[in-house]
This record gives C-alpha cells, structure tokens and sequence, in this order.
C-alpha cells in the first residue's frame, strides 16, 4: 500500500511542478494527464510497488539503459544456445554506451552472416540509442530485416513501438502495435500485455487528437 501511495504521489507532484513551475498552460493540462494517466496505467498492469520485478516477464518493458537494452533483447532469445562472438562484443560496447562502436562490430557481423535475426534486431536497438532514441531510417531498415528473417518473431516491432513510445510518437507506436496483434498468435504470452497498451493508446489519441 505504501508503495501505491508514493507512485500516485509522484505523479501529483508531477503533475503540480508542470503546472506552477514550469507554467504549463491550462489547455496542455489534458495532454499532460493523459500522459502520466498511461503510465499510471501500465504500471498497474506490469508492476507491483510491493515485490520485486521479474526478469521473465510475459512483455519486455522499455529499455532505458545499454545494460537494459542488452537484456531485453537477449530475454527473447535462447539463453543457452552460443552466441556469435561478434555479437557478445558489440553487447560489451552496448552496456557501456558506446553504441557507434557496436553498431560498426553489428555491420561487419552481419556482411558475413546476413541472416541472423538477433544481430539485425541488436543492429536496429544500437542505431536508435546512438542517436538518442531516434528512430533513423539505418534503424528501421534494420528492423525490417528482422522481421523479414522471422515474422513470427515479435521482438523487432515490440522495440520499434517501444523507440516511437520513448520519443512521444504515439500514433506510430499505436500502427506498430497494432499491426503486430493483427498477426500475432492468440495464445502468445505477450499478447494481453500488448492489447492492454494499445487500448491505452486508443484513449490518449481519442482524448488528446493533437498527438503525434
């Protein structure tokens, strides 16, 4: 319980900074509730402020640092099964954030293996943290690649959604997604996770149409 008060406290103070310290005008009050008001929201559904998370999650969440973007990407693969040596440095130069330079090892790798779907998917992760969340057109090219090798696979439109959501491009990562359930198996784990999302989606871009 002391946990769910000090999130909605958070967000209250939030919400107060926005509108007296940062003078945010009367007619932004809406957007910016529907912001906190989704991840509000996806917290509620994914986290429990009383227990610690759980690294096998039914749906990835965002990753917000090298360390964290390595992880996701490898929580979709076998852990057991090696890894091309090519990609085990790129992912030593990830975690540091050196993202140029794991994207230069990913290149290379891939001219000799151009069918490996991890390393398109590391490729595209790596492009879009050196430019700061941008979402290029190198990083799309390489999630399309991903997605062409192994369509059943959902991790290169969950992190694409994921890049779109982190900028505030919320109408692209409303098509990703959407897309995505389309063609997604009705039993897939991630699949009610990624439903629940999109709905958030539909009632921010219904109560605030200037989004992007």
């Amino acid at each position: 319980m002391i946990g769910w008060i000090a999130v909605l406290a958070l967000a209250l103070a939030a919400f107060g900074l926005a509108a007296t310290v940062l003078r945010l005008p009367r007619e932004g009050y809406a957007l910016f509730g529907s912001v906190l008001l989704f991840g509000l929201a996806g917290y509620a559904w994914k986290g429990s402020p009383e227990q610690p998370g759980s690294p096998k999650a039914a749906m990835i969440e965002a990753p917000r640092s090298g360390e964290e973007m390595v992880a996701a990407r490898r929580s979709l693969f076998d852990e057991v099964r090696p890894k091309p040596a090519y990609i085990v440095t790129s992912d030593a130069f990830a975690r540091r954030g050196k993202f140029d330079d794991a994207a230069g090892l990913l290149r290379r790798g891939l001219a000799e293996n151009p069918n490996h779907l991890e390393g398109w998917l590391a490729l595209a992760m790596a492009l879009t943290s050196h430019a700061d969340g941008a979402v290029t057109p190198a990083a799309i090219f390489a999630y399309d690649r991903a997605r062409a090798i192994d369509p059943v696979n959902p991790a290169a439109d969950l992190f694409l959604g994921f890049s779109y959501l982190q900028r505030g491009e919320f109408r692209n990562a409303h098509g990703v997604w959407s897309a995505l359930l389309e063609r997604a198996p009705a039993d897939a784990a991630w699949r009610s996770d990624l439903e629940a999302r999109v709905n958030q989606l539909d009632q921010m871009i219904a109560n605030a149409p200037m989004l992007q």
